[in-house]
């Protein structure tokens, strides 16, 4: 019986390797400017960010709308303590060359957006989980507006630049090797993000399978069985809500590294309503289901429909309809149609892992 549960696994993990092998080939094989790559960047980014929120909505049974803002802090903490020092007069000018006046390594900088997003996470939390479903939606999403304003405040610029935009800080291009006259040898700067995603939808995942994960289950079925049961819920809510925002914190400065410059005026609920909608649509309650939302969603909004943009002639007659903005109607017309036939999302509470299992014989027909 072991070795059975044990096959799933092993087979889960070998595909996982296969896919950055693959990762990592392709990038040193197709030309660096593939939309391809674009894709798998911002698709990683988008896969983390989606898994937090999956976190709180699907495991949790907490609905939040913070998601942009706690990407925004996230963002902006990567920005602030990595820009060079010698290249802070240039990013702001306007401030004096700005408050920060030291760098910390890229990895350091992405625990701290991590740390800095879970400290509102918990500030917030204090008062608005206390809330219930649309109540605590709206208390999220009114944060992550007034985090939005306050960054672009004219006197928090001598430490966000204002509503000006940090840049020329470390990018995920940075991480690709090159030689002495600066030639790329060997590309990175796509299995990096893979790799950071990777580790961070990790931890969730021990995170959910251990005693902690199950506790955080029970109250998104009954709260009132869980707490019979000895749960505190306030606790458990919001360290679910802290760790949730951690990785979005994340995922915020790995789309910060993506962009190459961070703007608040970026981060609006629209992007919110993005990570909800690649929830759904992957199954509310599954990890694989968001990873695999994500990289479909980013690929299809962003390559795959991009054609309908532009106009097409087939000989002397053009094509109707197919204008700037078209590529959006289609692209919803498909999301409709996804979400009437699955209705519970593409893998609904499924994960890899069950795609592998056979199914158990009815003990008695």
């Amino acid at each position: 019986m072991m070795k059975k549960e044990k096959k799933p696994a092993l087979i889960t993990w070998i595909i996982v390797a296969v896919i950055y092998a693959a990762v990592f080939v392709a990038e040193q094989v197709l030309p660096p400017t593939s939309m391809l790559f674009t894709v798998l960047k911002k698709g990683a980014t988008y896969a983390l960010v989606a898994v937090s929120m999956n976190l709180l909505n699907g495991f949790t049974g907490i609905f939040s709308l913070g998601q942009a803002g706690f990407m925004m802090i996230g963002a902006y903490v990567y920005g602030i303590f990595t820009i060079p020092v010698e290249s802070r007069p240039v990013v702001y000018q306007y401030y004096d060359g700005g408050l920060i006046q030291f760098t910390v390594p890229v990895v350091v900088a992405l625990v701290l957006a991590g740390l800095a997003a879970a400290f509102f996470a918990f500030l917030i939390g204090l008062p608005v989980l206390r809330l219930k479903s649309d109540y605590l939606a709206i208390a999220t999403l009114g944060f992550a507006e007034i985090m939005r304003v306050l960054i672009q405040w004219n006197n928090m610029g001598p430490l966000t630049n204002g509503s000006n935009m940090l840049r020329l800080y470390p990018s995920f291009n940075d991480f690709n090797i090159k030689d002495a006259s600066g030639n790329v040898t060997v590309y990175l700067s796509t299995l990096v993000p893979f790799l950071i995603a990777g580790v961070c939808i990790g931890l969730i995942v021990l995170l959910l399978n251990s005693g902690y994960g199950r506790a955080l289950k029970s109250i998104r079925d009954d709260e009132i069985a869980a707490e019979a049961m000895g749960i505190n819920l306030a606790h458990h809510k919001r360290l679910a809500f802290c760790i949730s925002s951690f990785f979005a914190g994340v995922g915020g400065a790995m789309l910060a590294m993506y962009q190459t410059t961070v703007q608040a005026k970026f981060f609006t609920t629209a992007m919110t309503y993005e990570i909800l909608l690649i929830v759904v649509i992957g199954g509310v309650g599954s990890v694989t289901g968001s990873v695999l939302s994500s990289f479909l969603f980013v690929a299809a909004s962003e390559w795959w429909l991009r054609f309908l943009d532009e106009k097409q002639m087939i000989g002397n007659f053009e094509v109707p309809l197919l204008r700037n903005g078209f590529r959006l109607v289609v692209f919803s017309i498909i999301i409709m149609v996804v979400v009437l036939f699955f209705r519970k999302g593409i893998m609904g509470t499924k994960e890899l892992p069950d795609l592998f299992r056979r199914k158990r014989k009815e003990a008695a027909k």
